[in-house]
């Protein structure tokens, strides 16, 4: 019997999605879900409505929940983590803002620039001992990690534990799979394509036809102005909604000729010149609202009540299908996981976590590599490397020093002293956290 444990299960969305997909799973039926969070009243909630809807759907599951991570773990065979730091969005605005008063021109704060170190130190060294516990007690088991700041948490992970057998998951790349039959004016299954680089700061590098063997580029090309022109305005009026957020997106198409798969709230926050191209009346609305949905999840019962819809045969997450992979010794290719570069992209160092297609099988998840990866924008993904490698060294030396020079490293911050104070300011700020880093 598979046990499958989640950590962090009373977190929004997390928690009950990655259930709901669970149920729809035949080679799941019979598993164990094992909720773990140190959240007593999150996870008696996402406990108490997870089996409601076991109930009502009739599912063949055993739920478990502890606060307990070690009792949580013992024969685990899948543990997947999404937990967040603290008070998410107290300190995610402290994270976007600080910044900015110090002259530093940072997009949205969460992932990179400056906001996504802070974010990072404080969400390492958590993720580092839930790992720890992993290698202890259940060292065979497959871990898939959710949270953010993914590109950083991964390394520092897999520098720290080189044999755990860690895959970052990101649901980004569902975006081609809702924007390419529109640009390429056919069906979702007459499509194959490929995306790579980091996560957030990835492109389309291929797209194909089926039935013809064709290169889509030409007609994505074709449709690109008016397709994102209509995205944006179908939704509202105000270019500020869903859909927006296409200053950097545009001109890194403009001047790339590739087709990222995310917008400029997570692509700003690794280009020095992001800050001057980006929507920033669509980050800002796109935040609020996100903000406001995830504090009133709980509070509002179709927050989730669409996650167990007989009629909802999609899964929320990717996450099942590839431990159904797995399992079942598939060998089908995932479109994105997050695992460390063996020379899958050439132009990034081998210990930098990569995001590129994998192929699934019961060895796990062994990624796609890219010869001949876009040179131009491999620069940009490169200028990220000595970022995350300083990351990483900051939290497993608990240096404030290793710290400031990933703030050096970093292409928006551009003033080295200017950079020290807001150091200075945000480890007082965030003491509470920050405080190991000497």
């Amino acid at each position: 019997m598979e046990k499958i444990v989640l950590i962090g299960a009373g977190s929004q969305n997390f928690g009950l999605g990655i259930i709901s997909d669970i149920f729809k799973s035949g080679i799941l039926d019979g598993c164990e879900i094992f909720l773990h969070d140190i959240d007593k009243t999150t996870l008696a909630n996402t406990k108490i409505i997870a089996n409601d809807y076991k109930e009502k759907l009739g599912v063949n599951v055993d739920i478990k929940a502890s606060i307990s991570r070690k009792e949580a773990l013992k024969g685990a065979t899948f543990c997947i983590i999404s937990i967040e730091v603290g008070k998410r969005f107290d300190l995610w605005d402290q994270d976007w803002k600080i910044p900015l008063q110090y002259g530093i021109r940072q997009v949205y704060g969460e992932n990179g620039g400056p906001g996504g170190l802070f974010h990072s130190l404080r969400q390492i060294p958590p993720i580092l001992d839930i790992c720890e516990d992993i290698n202890a007690i259940c060292p065979d088991a497959f871990v898939f990690n959710f949270s953010n700041p993914m590109q950083r948490i991964c390394h520092a992970v897999t520098t720290k534990f080189p044999d755990l057998k860690f895959i970052g998951m990101c649901h980004e790349i569902a975006s081609m799979e809702r924007q390419l039959p529109d640009l390429m004016e056919t069906d979702l299954s007459n499509i194959e394509f490929r995306a790579a680089g980091l996560n957030h700061f990835s492109i389309l590098l291929e797209a194909k036809y089926k039935n013809t063997g064709k290169d889509g580029y030409p007609i994505i090309k074709q449709n690109f102005s008016t397709y994102f022109s209509d995205l944006i305005n179908k939704h509202d009026a105000k270019p500020s909604k869903p859909g927006a957020e296409r200053g950097v997106f545009r001109e890194l198409f403009r001047i790339y000729g590739y087709l990222p798969i995310t917008t400029d709230s997570h692509l700003g926050e690794y280009i020095q010149w992001a800050y001057s191209v980006a929507d920033h009346d669509a980050i800002l609305d796109f935040y609020d609202n996100y903000k406001a949905k995830c504090l009133a999840f709980y509070d509002d019962k179709s927050s989730y009540d669409h996650f167990f819809d007989p009629k909802n045969i999609g899964t929320h997450e990717r996450v099942i299908p590839i431990i159904e992979g797995i399992l079942g010794d598939s060998g089908y290719e995932e479109a994105a996981v997050n695992i460390p570069n063996r020379g899958y992209i050439a132009c990034l160092p081998r210990d930098i976590v990569v995001e590129v297609p994998g192929k699934v099988n019961k060895s796990g998840v062994q990624g796609v590599s890219f010869e001949n990866y876009p040179s131009a924008f491999g620069s940009l993904l490169s200028l990220q490397s000595g970022v995350i490698q300083m990351t990483t060294d900051a939290v497993l030396n608990c240096s404030k020093h290793s710290a400031y020079l990933a703030l050096l490293a970093d292409p928006v911050v551009n003033d080295s002293t200017q950079a020290a104070r807001l150091l200075n300011n945000m480890l007082e700020t965030q003491s509470r956290f920050l405080g190991y880093l000497k």
